[in-house]
């Protein structure tokens, strides 16, 4: 746990490097600040000590006293407001650091980090951890900083005034320290139980909120809001147990100071009585001795925030430290416009090891070839959709674009010649242009119409409010599953890339529109070579090459009616559909 905290507390003081000048001049300040606050009871002594007896009151020196007073008081609120101005643009300058290389890293993790942890965590880690790290570190700088300057500079003038008492006041010290530290070391694996079932809970909140039709359609509510019940209890047991021990350290180290107090009191009223300080030196004594025991109080509950916040930096930090996706190759090559050839050689992939999933893959596509995946669910046909785009690398083998293995060109490049409309649409918050044109921002008008009427979406969209400029919004959730997929198709037609995959891409549209789709797929895939995964298989028959995949591996390889002659699998899959 130690090696944990300080390994976190090390990045969190490397991020503080690009805050140096704000954070020495918060030093500064707070120094300033805590000079004159404790210049204050020397005035405050020195005035009583003006007060000899009744009628003998120096009210000169007195009016002097409180006007230096007044000085001392003005600069020191002005020092500390400097001081917390200095913290905060410190502290948030840093949280904004930390939230943009947690995001930054998000875009670099591969795919199998995002399908392994849910979407609700990973908010949880860069929204609410990050906050709760921020409130923490600003506590910490704001009262940590004076806190430590308060005792060093009492000290100081409790030894000038009398050294004895000042020894007696330290010799108790250690005790307050002891109190603290062995409360705070309960509190950190309370504090880290409480951040992980809170993401539990944002992530299932997250997935709730998303899938709510579902939900409702098959009358879970009942069994969510008591899975919600058993997340909020264990979060409700967690979040007591750590402010209980939290709060323990405040009024523990205070019963300490108390008894420091007491010491100072009777110790300093026997020197007084016997002529070994004034009696306002006594006064400025207590005051110190007051001063000097409350940052203890701060400083014990600045730890326990600092400790709930280096375990929320440690969760953030898990994240970025997350291995990303592997990068490409120094002499990667920059794949300007592919031809349309794709072999894949003795692939074998698995999702993890001890399962296997596709093995010894082989295949060789033509430039310009239609080829349809078909088989069972689970067979890999989507899972060879992940390795085409190389959003996942073949564990043995290679799969070659051009003649050139993937691992060799560059993801971008890849990527932007391959058009992609997935059964799973995804739209983001903006308008219906700006969702068109994602794939090619520079389009002019023209083409957008003219890729919209193409796709048959031009009529649907123009009735909507705004036409193409109507807000939709995040995942278009203001527009039907057949007029998302519509859109996807569109953004698709607008870009034209030399080759195209279509994974279920009509699974949400009508028939009727379905039928002219295809015609306009028939257009589109002219001279491009196109991977068409399916199950309705009425709309692949004219694929030039038509693959039934199964366990991970191709068993038939033909066109529709050579496939239907050997009588095999794909024969029983077709009359699976059309018997009857």
């Amino acid at each position: 746990m130690k090696n944990s905290q300080m390994k976190t507390l090390l990045k969190v003081l490397s991020y503080m490097k690009r805050f140096l000048p704000l954070l020495l001049l918060s030093i500064i300040f707070a120094g300033i600040n805590v000079a004159l606050t404790l210049y204050f009871p020397i005035l405050t002594g020195d005035a009583i000590d003006l007060i000899i007896e009744e009628g003998r009151v120096d009210f000169d020196g007195i009016y002097l006293i409180l006007e230096k007073g007044v000085y001392a008081v003005l600069v020191g609120a002005i020092a500390q407001w400097l001081m917390n101005v200095c913290n905060n643009r410190m502290t948030y300058g840093i949280v904004r650091d930390v939230r943009r290389d947690a995001f930054a890293t998000l875009q670099k993790l591969p795919l199998k980090y995002l399908d392994n942890h849910s979407q609700g965590d990973v908010v949880s880690r860069i929204i609410a951890d990050v906050d709760t790290f921020a409130d923490g570190l600003l506590m910490g700088f704001t009262q940590l900083f004076t806190g430590v300057a308060t005792i060093l500079g009492t000290l100081f003038f409790m030894f000038a005034i009398n050294g004895r008492i000042a020894l007696a006041v330290v010799a108790i010290t250690p005790l307050s320290l002891f109190v603290a530290a062995f409360i705070a070391k309960r509190t950190f694996s309370m504090f880290q139980l409480q951040s992980a079932t809170r993401g539990e809970q944002t992530a299932f909140i997250n997935e709730m909120i998303g899938n709510q039709k579902i939900v409702q359609a098959f009358h879970h509510e009942d069994e969510n809001l008591e899975r919600f019940d058993e997340i909020n209890e264990r979060l409700e047991k967690y979040s007591l147990r750590a402010i209980f021990y939290s709060s323990l350290v405040n009024p523990s180290t205070r019963f300490v100071n108390s008894i420091v107090y007491a010491v100072v009191a009777l110790l300093g009223a026997l020197f007084a009585m016997a002529g070994g300080i004034t009696v306002g030196q006594l006064s400025c004594f207590l005051t110190y001795a007051n001063q000097y025991t409350k940052p203890f109080n701060e400083i014990s509950g600045v730890i326990t925030e600092l400790q709930n916040a280096l375990v929320c930096a440690g969760r953030i930090f898990e994240l970025m430290e997350e291995k990303q996706e592997i990068p490409d190759k120094e002499d990667a090559v920059v794949l300007s416009e592919a031809d349309g050839s794709v072999v894949a050689e003795h692939v074998c992939f698995s999702y993890e090891p001890e399962r296997k999933l596709i093995e010894d893959f082989n295949l060789s596509v033509k430039p310009g070839q239609r080829v349809a995946i078909v088989g069972p669910t689970g067979c890999g046909k989507t899972t060879l959709i992940n390795l085409l785009m190389r959003f996942y690398d073949v564990r043995e083998g290679c799969i070659k674009v051009n003649g050139i293995d993937m691992r060799n060109i560059t993801r971008e490049s890849l990527r932007a010649n391959y058009g992609m409309v997935l059964q799973e649409t995804w739209l983001k918050k903006g308008t219906i242009k700006e969702n068109i044109t994602m794939g090619k921002p520079d389009a002019t008008m023209e083409e957008i119409l003219a890729a919209a009427k193409a796709a048959h979406a031009h009529s649907f969209i123009k009735r909507l409010p705004n036409g193409y400029d109507t807000m939709i919004t995040e995942d278009g959730g203001n527009l039907s599953a057949g007029q998302k997929q519509l859109l996807c198709i569109t953004r698709v037609m607008l870009c034209l890339p030399p080759m195209l995959i279509l994974d279920e891409a009509t699974s949400s549209i009508d028939t009727r529109t379905e039928a002219k789709i295809q015609k306009a797929f028939g257009t589109m895939m002219q001279g491009r070579t196109s991977f068409i995964v399916a199950h309705r298989l009425s709309t692949i028959q004219d694929a030039d090459v038509i693959l039934v995949m199964k366990d991970g591996k191709i068993i038939e390889q033909g066109t529709h009616e050579s496939l239907l002659s050997q009588n095999g699998f794909y024969r029983e899959l077709y009359e699976s559909q059309f018997r009857g």
